[in-house]
């Protein structure tokens, strides 16, 4: 029975996962080829989706942490490194390795120092234009330093008995700073270029890409895992206004219809705090009985939600070969034909590449847990 509860549940965050993946892809279609009749999705709500999709990284990979505490007293450091790296390296790598080997299927030139792709440091200091292609890999970067540095602190607020209200204190300490690294970077290193072409490329350096400007996101997903797993009561409570939480949280994310990549310092120290807070209320909501996601059963959204990992990292690949080839397709370039040619092939090599290396690892990964 507690099984069947599980795989319910995890419903509505397959919904929220292939919704996540769809807005990214819109945005991005509308950022290397301004679609006409898709540039007012993909610009003014698409960029939200990588916001959504830390909130659920952040409840996911902490829940496990957490249950891990309170079944256990502890976490297994090497079995969370085991599993991340079976899940993320194999799909990342091939990516990279595909843009250095063959540069026709870059969406842009040049690329970066390959070591930065590889150490999973490339969202500091980017500027698309010195390392345009695979840009879109920041949002991975951030979440990478995210696993590599959670367990640790989870071990070390063991270590020294404080792990509830150090944990609380931390990750208020944590929202807080960012304020002050957006402000800073915002004062320092954006300001500066106010009106001239630069400024743009450097709002984006300083606030965008950078880990310290946007774990947001990531800390609201820890903190609803913390709720979830050590405060039960208020737990209980959340959970009963499922569909009410869903229409909030809907309300806010049209919010961001006016704060839309505000560029302004007040913008920037308050646009990703707001967006990433309506995602979590939105992740709360499909993780509530009362809500409708938690029950509805769609394949369209479980498949896309299976094959979201694959699809983020290739679908950029993707829209510029076929973008590319429009006129070896006879197809119009601003045509709806082409952007749904790319959302299909997009989905098609998310199933090949699911098959060919996805699950043949994941069963490595189980060997290596049960033997290692």
């Amino acid at each position: 029975m507690k099984e069947e509860k599980s795989s319910v549940k995890l419903l509505g965050l397959d919904h929220l996962r292939a919704l996540a993946i769809i807005m990214v892809f819109f945005f991005h279609y509308g950022t290397l080829f301004p679609h006409p009749r898709w540039v007012y999705l993909s610009g003014i709500i698409g960029w939200t989706g990588v916001d959504l999709f830390f909130v659920l990284s952040g409840y996911l990979i902490s829940s496990k942490l957490f249950e891990e505490v309170a079944r256990y007293g502890k976490i297994s450091w090497k079995d969370f490194f085991i599993k991340r790296v079976f899940r993320i390296f194999p799909l990342f790598f091939l990516i990279v390795g595909a843009y250095a080997l063959f540069p026709y299927i870059r969406e842009a030139e040049p690329m970066g120092p390959i070591w930065r792709y590889l150490t999973f440091t490339q969202n500091f200091l980017l500027d698309n234009r010195i390392s345009g292609t695979f840009v879109h890999a920041w949002s991975l970067c951030v979440e990478e330093q995210f696993y590599l540095v959670l367990p640790a602190i989870v071990i070390v607020l063991l270590q020294f008995k404080i792990f509830h209200k150090g944990g609380i204190y931390l990750l208020i300490g944590l929202f807080l700073l960012g304020f002050f690294m957006r402000y800073f970077s915002y004062t320092h290193f954006v300001q500066p270029y106010s009106g001239s072409s630069e400024f743009n490329y450097k709002w984006s350096e300083f606030i965008y890409y950078p880990t310290y400007c946007r774990l947001d996101g990531l800390i609201f997903g820890v903190s609803i895992a913390a709720i979830f797993q050590f405060l039960p009561q208020i737990k209980e409570k959340l959970l009963k206004y499922g569909n009410i939480l869903f229409m909030v949280s809907l309300l806010m994310v049209c919010s961001t219809i006016v704060l839309n990549h505000n560029m302004s310092l007040f913008g920037s120290m308050i646009t990703f705090p707001i967006v990433d807070f309506s995602m979590a209320i939105m992740v709360l909501s499909a993780l509530s009985p009362n809500c409708f996601l938690y029950t509805l059963k769609s394949r369209f959204t479980s498949l896309v939600a299976t094959y979201s990992y694959s699809a983020y990292l290739f679908h950029k690949l993707i829209i510029h070969v076929v973008q590319a080839n429009y006129k070896a397709l006879h197809l119009a370039q601003d045509g709806t034909l082409i952007f749904i040619l790319s959302a299909l092939v997009t989905l098609a090599l998310s199933f090949v590449l699911n098959r060919i290396i996805e699950r043949p690892f994941l069963k490595l990964r189980n060997k290596a847990l049960a033997t290692w």
